[in-house]
């Protein structure tokens, strides 16, 4: 349930709450998920239900979750009102707890989130991938599923041995999407020199296209430029897109490293072979 949900998100944010604490009582049936204490709110509401005085109730709930425990007073006062010692003992266990309604944000946020991933699919990877477009590496993932397995494959391998990079570790948590993504029949298109936008991800009726920084390598400088000059007009040649957008060497050999420039000659010069 939502309720249960949210719970979650507080035994998860909180320190001592879950691991040293919850999970023990709960797997060994002292009590619940419904039961057990999971974000700050819930001692003063379930003190309060018990009958102990609602402002002690709150100043007990505020030394807990500051990770202060318990009083003599305080345990005093919740043994007289029928609080089990388990209770008592989770209690002095924590150290820091979350608010409740910063965990019904956090949830809300995530059900959202979840809504789009299943109804709307190509929103949702459109916003996910541009988010995370400093990381994402079109010459890997725009080139099908068996690319993207492989490219998984090979990083977590060296993940395994330790000799990962950190920028390649980034990369296991996008590809795992992008797999998924292809999985679930929606596609990649290949980066187009006139139709990619500089930063974004764009959808089309043959798949998600990607933008020109998403080329490794590709900077969002040069990405820009680019989509600035095609407005004024085709690049009949490469040396004339060089010259216009003011790219690097680097940029144009990622460009055509992509296919990017397929079917554009380098220069618009004449040679006697043309005239033959």
């Amino acid at each position: 349930t939502f309720s249960e949900l949210v719970r979650i998100s507080g035994l998860s944010h909180g320190t001592d709450v879950w691991l040293n604490n919850a999970q023990e009582l709960i797997q060994s049936g002292t009590t619940t998920l419904s039961h057990a204490i999971c974000c700050r709110d819930d001692i003063m509401l379930y003190l309060i239900n018990q009958g102990v005085d609602p402002g002690h109730s709150f100043k007990i709930m505020e030394s807990v979750r500051k990770g202060k425990g318990l009083k003599p007073e305080d345990e005093e006062a919740m043994k007289a009102a029928g609080v089990p010692e388990w209770y008592l003992e989770s209690c002095r266990r924590i150290k820091y707890m979350f608010p409740k309604a910063h965990a019904v944000a956090y949830v809300t946020m995530a059900f959202r989130i979840a809504y789009c991933k299943v109804h709307h699919p190509e929103a949702f990877y459109i916003a996910y991938f541009s988010v995370r477009a400093d990381d994402f590496d079109a010459s890997i993932m725009a080139n099908g599923i068996t690319v993207a397995r492989q490219a998984m494959e090979d990083l977590l391998e060296k993940k395994k041995n330790n000799t990962i990079s950190p920028k390649e570790e980034n990369l296991i948590p996008i590809l795992e999407i992008c797999i998924e993504m292809y999985a679930r029949g929606i596609n990649f298109v290949k980066v187009d020199l006139y139709k990619s936008h500089a930063t974004d991800f764009i959808q089309t009726p043959d798949g998600i296209l990607p933008p020109l920084n998403a080329l490794p390598g590709m900077g969002e400088n040069a990405a820009k430029s680019i989509m600035e000059e095609r407005k004024k007009g085709a690049f009949k040649t490469r040396e004339e897109l060089r010259i216009r957008t003011g790219i690097t060497k680097t940029a144009m050999e990622i460009l055509e490293l992509n296919r990017c420039l397929d079917g554009m000659p380098e220069t618009d010069q004449v040679t006697l072979f043309d005239l033959m």
